[in-house]
C-alpha cells in the first residue's frame, strides 16, 4: 500500500467513526464471534470497526493490528473510552505478521483490501494464521455502485476524482464487486457474499446526516488537493461539485451506495 488515499487527519478519524456508527446495523447485524474464540482484525485503523465487533462479541478475544502507529494509538484511546476489555493491539504489517501460524479462529478485515496492490496475496498470507475450519470476514465498498439525485456534471466529476485518486495510489475503489473472486482465488471454501445496500432519502434523516454528509461527502472532500493538483478539476468546478453533492441531502435528494460483505472458510 503506497498511501492511504484519505489521509490520517483528525477530520478523517471523525469521518471513520461517523461511518462506523451510521452503518453499524447494515454491515454488522450478523457479525458475531463465539465465546472463547480468537479473532484477528487485520488493519484496524483508528478502531472504528473494532468497537463494534468487540461489543458484538464481548466473550471473544480480539487482536487488532495496523501498520500505522498513529492509527493504533487512536484505536487504543477509542477502546479505552468505550470501556472495552476484550481487545489487544499490535503494530504489525499484514504481510509480515508476528504470530504463530494457525493461531486464530476468525479473521476480520474491513475497508483494507481496497488499498492493497495485490489483495489475493494479502488474503493468502492472512490465511496462514487461520486455523483449519476457521473463517474470514471481508467488507468493502464499491465506488462504482454510487448514484445520486440530483446529478450534475460537476458532482459526477468530484465523485470520479475520488475514484481516480485511489487508483493513482494503486488501490481499487471498485473492489467490493470483486470479493467473491478474490476469496476464491485465495482458495477459501464455502465463499458467500451479500450486498449491503445503503439507500437514503428524506425519510431517513439519520442517514442523510450520518451517511451522505458525514461519510460520503466528507470522504470526497478529503481528496480535494489531489484532484486540483492533478488537474482533474479546477477550483471552481470542485466547489460547485461539492455544493451539488450536498443537494442529494436536501428535500428532493436521494443517494445510493453498495457495500459487499463476504465470508469464507479455510
Amino acid at each position: 500500500m503506497k498511501n492511504y488515499v484519505h489521509g490520517y487527519s483528525k477530520r478523517e478519524s471523525e469521518r471513520l467513526e461517523d461511518q462506523a456508527d451510521t452503518l453499524s446495523e447494515i454491515l454488522h447485524h450478523d457479525t458475531f464471534f463465539p465465546t472463547g474464540s480468537k479473532v484477528l482484525e487485520a488493519g484496524c485503523g483508528i478502531g472504528a470497526q473494532t468497537v463494534i465487533i468487540a461489543k458484538n462479541s464481548p466473550d471473544a478475544s480480539i487482536t487488532s493490528i495496523d501498520i500505522s502507529k498513529e492509527s493504533l494509538n487512536a484505536a487504543k484511546n477509542l477502546i479505552e473510552k468505550e470501556g472495552i476489555k476484550n481487545v489487544q493491539f499490535k503494530l504489525a504489517d499484514i504481510m509480515d505478521l508476528p504470530f504463530e501460524k494457525e493461531s486464530f479462529d476468525h479473521i476480520f478485515i474491513c475497508f483494507v483490501l481496497e488499498h492493497l496492490l495485490d489483495p489475493v496475496i494479502a488474503l493468502k498470507e492472512l490465511k496462514k494464521y487461520l486455523k483449519k475450519g476457521g473463517s474470514i470476514t471481508v467488507i468493502e465498498g464499491d465506488h462504482g455502485s454510487c448514484y445520486f439525485h440530483p446529478e450534475t456534471e460537476e458532482s459526477v466529476m468530484v465523485w470520479n476524482s475520488l475514484i481516480k485518486a485511489q487508483e493513482d495510489l494503486d488501490g481499487d475503489p471498485m473492489i467490493g464487486r470483486r470479493i467473491y473472486p478474490l476469496l476464491e482465488d485465495a482458495e477459501f471454501k464455502d465463499v458467500h457474499v451479500t450486498p449491503r445496500i445503503v439507500y437514503v432519502d428524506q425519510s431517513k434523516p439519520e442517514l442523510v446526516d450520518g451517511f451522505i454528509k458525514k461519510t460520503i461527502i466528507a470522504m470526497v472532500e478529503g481528496v480535494k488537493n489531489q484532484a486540483i493538483v492533478s488537474g482533474l478539476l479546477k477550483n471552481g468546478q470542485w466547489e460547485k461539485g461539492i455544493d451539488d453533492l450536498y443537494k442529494s441531502a436536501e428535500k428532493d435528494g436521494t443517494f445510493f451506495y453498495n457495500f459487499f460483505k463476504g465470508s469464507g472458510i479455510k
